[in-house]
């Protein structure tokens, strides 16, 4: 598409946007001082992109039906061999439904985006064929991965392996679906505030979200750079050790990754867990909505690893008790001002910005009233704040996410890892049909193990805890 100047009324609207007065003289001088930008942005209209050529043949695949698809965990099927030989020869891999793979659609579990194919292949996917490993297609996520639950996907919710009717956790949640029933060996979920790890938990495997920056997110759609994350899903931590050996360390394109320092994981597996310091995070029970027969099971894995020989103790971490709060305003206006109105992506970074998505998703405003309930509450909660508010809280809750990270540094000084429930509860139910907005995003928040209680309790606890 090409750049055209903008007619009188379009400048006065866009003024109008800005509160700037214009005359009609004021119009006509600033509509003929842009006319050597836009023969810019026409130069670069008409020069060819820049994006990684796709390296292994494949077919889109096939939407499955229903009756090969009982848990509606698969999107697409297909099957994609990578390299002859490497460390995943023989393992099948699949990918989360934000994770583009060329030629084979991609929803991400949004009405909105149905009927989008990517050209290119996202990083991690690339890693996985040239490793020997085949990519067997997409599996069903949450819509636009805006839910810790299994039910906002727009072809119908995602059902536990294990329980027909009772939520797989999200948003990676077919991924974690299609791993707990042996249909594919490993996956690549993506997780900002819990959705590899929660759905895993539900789901019986082995998921990890790791350390920011540590695997590429390139071509993967985002929602907020400094909270994505993409990582393995697999049956075993072994085949976890394995997947992120292949898919970790830098790739040139993502801002994300300042020269992240890899290791070869599948060599750290052995020699026990003897002398090992672990330490339970007080704050990370007790919860509102937590289970005693979670925690108590949690506590009993720190016993076993106590009678293997780990030192077990207890830490205090007050500043646990502010994470989902401190959270929040990071990714409800990132989410706002980088997912959906900046069209995907966003500005201000150096990135792979595949514009086909971009130009695509900028449909979802003709067709707003199709979003998912908890799409809609973030992004009205975040435009809201950002119209009435500015931009301040998000600025702020950066400045005390490092206060955060901080509390835990200073417990892992003197202890190689912390424990604590990943979900306060066992799987629940999925919300029935025709279930109120109200029960749908409680359901969403109901995993999260740093749930937002009222503002006056957060503080009380923090205070009471950190004297």
């Amino acid at each position: 598409m090409s750049v055209t100047a903008p007619t009188p009324d379009q400048l006065k609207e866009v003024a109008g946007k800005m509160g700037l007065s214009l005359t009609d003289g004021d119009v006509a001088s600033f509509i003929a001082l842009m006319q050597p930008s836009v023969e810019a942005y026409n130069v670069v209209d008409r020069l060819p992109d820049h994006l990684p050529q796709v390296k292994y043949p494949r077919t889109p695949g096939h939407r499955p039906t229903a009756e090969e698809n009982p848990h509606n965990a698969w999107y697409y099927k297909t099957r994609i061999e990578g390299a002859s030989q490497g460390k995943l020869k023989g393992k099948t891999v699949v990918l989360k439904d934000n994770v583009m793979l060329a030629g084979v659609p991609m929803m991400n579990g949004a009405s909105t985006l149905e009927g989008y194919v990517p050209e290119i292949d996202a990083t991690v996917a690339t890693r996985i064929l040239d490793a020997g490993g085949t990519i067997l297609g997409k599996a069903h996520c949450e819509y636009f991965c805006v839910s810790g639950g299994s039910h906002t996907n727009a072809t119908g919710p995602v059902h536990n392996p294990y329980k027909i009717g009772y939520s797989a956790g999200g948003s990676s949640s077919g991924c974690a679906v299609l791993v707990a029933l042996g249909e594919a060996d490993m996956a690549i979920g993506g997780d900002q505030g819990g959705s590899i790890r929660m759905p895993s938990s539900f789901s019986g495997i082995y998921g990890l979200k790791p350390t920011h920056g540590l695997v590429p997110y390139t071509g993967i759609m985002p929602i907020e750079i400094t909270v994505d994350h993409t990582g393995p899903m697999t049956a075993t931590v072994r085949d976890n050790a394995l997947l992120l050996e292949v898919i970790a360390g830098a790739d040139g394109f993502d801002p994300r990754q300042y020269a992240p320092r890899v290791h070869p994981y599948t060599q750290m597996l052995d020699g026990g867990v003897r002398g090992l310091k672990i330490a339970i995070i007080r704050e990370g029970f007790g919860q509102p909505k937590a289970e005693p027969a979670v925690e108590d099971k949690v506590r009993a894995g720190a016993a076993q690893l106590a009678k293997l020989g780990a030192e077990v103790t207890e830490v205090s971490i007050p500043w646990h008790l502010l994470g989902g709060a401190v959270f929040l305003p990071i990714v409800a206006e990132g989410l706002t001002q980088t997912m959906m109105w900046g069209d995907g992506y966003g500005v201000s970074r150096s990135d792979l910005y595949v514009t086909s998505l971009m130009d695509f998703h900028r449909g979802w405003r003709r067709r707003a009233n199709e979003l998912s309930e908890t799409t809609k509450l973030f992004t009205l909660f975040g435009t809201y704040i950002r119209e009435y508010y500015g931009s301040r809280y998000y600025g702020k809750a950066t400045n005390l996410a490092r206060q955060l990270t901080a509390a835990y540094d200073a417990a892992l000084a003197s202890h190689d890892l912390l424990l604590l429930p990943t979900t306060p509860m066992k799987a629940q139910p999925l919300p029935a049909p025709g279930a109120s907005r109200e029960e749908v995003v409680e359901r969403q928040w109901r995993w999260s193990p740093t749930p937002l209680p009222s503002t006056s309790r957060i503080i009380r606890r923090w205070r009471s805890r950190a004297g």
